[in-house]
């Protein structure tokens, strides 16, 4: 029997949104320039990208993240998930944009206000779950001397976006923001812990957590045969965590990681 998270989904925070413990990355939709993976990859077609999002919507997974640095896959997922946008939390982003090869950030309010108006035009949705600011690593300085989250803060009141947060490089940043936002991003793996201390303090005040790099970007499988086992167990250990953010286009890699995840979460009950 297949195992599925159909049951073992999670509140984020206080945010009022249940998600599945495993969230489906969409980088690899839109992009194949810039990214930090052990192999290479080959972007899917649409028969084949429409397959993984129908796979990982019957096992279970009902999250899906998204950026406009992804190249096109807010286009693609507006294509690929129309007439299904009920099933799914959508998590988008702000700040990064990809262009020509690079990144460039801009964290104003016009082009905050621009990112998200288009983000729903592209998604094909009049709202979204979940905005990010896609951090530089400059957490402290985005969050105190620009008005990224004032903005985003006026876009919930207009009913735009669902909720707000940041996906950063620092504790001190994760923890200021999650101080006024509702999520923070992190990076948590078994070879860097050192935001431990931001998931203690989103379990503690009721904010949201998810990971990003929980097998960071696949370089931890490489190295040892129980560590996506071994990763998941170090994450859900952590009461705090919602959701881990893995990016896949393999329809096994999938079906083994929630295998995996549904594992880990059904002995801890």
């Amino acid at each position: 029997m297949t195992a599925t998270l159909h049951d073992l989904l999670r509140p984020l925070g206080s945010t009022g949104l249940r998600v599945s413990p495993l969230g489906l990355g969409t980088v690899k939709l839109g992009r194949d320039q810039g990214v930090k993976y052990p192999t290479g990859f080959t972007i899917p077609d649409d028969r084949q990208a429409r397959h993984l999002l129908s796979m990982a919507r019957d096992l279970g997974i009902n999250l899906i993240d998204t950026a406009p640095a992804y190249g096109n896959s807010e286009e693609r997922l507006g294509h690929l998930l129309r007439g299904e946008r009920e099933a799914w939390v959508i998590v988008s982003k702000v700040g990064e944009e990809f262009e020509d090869g690079q990144s460039r950030f801009d964290f104003s309010a016009a082009h905050t206000r621009h990112s998200v108006e288009r983000s729903l035009k592209r998604l094909g949705t009049d709202y979204l779950d979940l905005v990010l600011v896609h951090s530089n690593g400059d957490d402290l300085a985005i969050l105190n001397d620009t008005p990224v989250y004032e903005t985003l803060a006026t876009l919930k009141q207009e009913g735009k976006i669902g909720g707000y947060g940041f996906s950063g490089k620092t504790v001190d940043g994760g923890m200021q923001a999650l101080h006024d936002g509702d999520c923070a991003m992190v990076t948590y793996n078994l070879e860097r812990r050192e935001e431990a201390a931001v998931i203690d303090y989103a379990a503690a005040h009721g904010k949201g957590i998810l990971v990003k790099k929980a097998l960071a970007s696949g370089h931890l499988c490489l190295d040892r045969e129980d560590a996506v086992r071994l990763s998941f167990e170090l994450l859900f250990d952590r009461p705090g965590v919602a959701s881990a953010i893995i990016g896949t286009i393999n329809p096994q890699h999938l079906s083994d990681n929630v295998a995996s995840i549904a594992a880990v979460l059904n002995k801890k009950t």
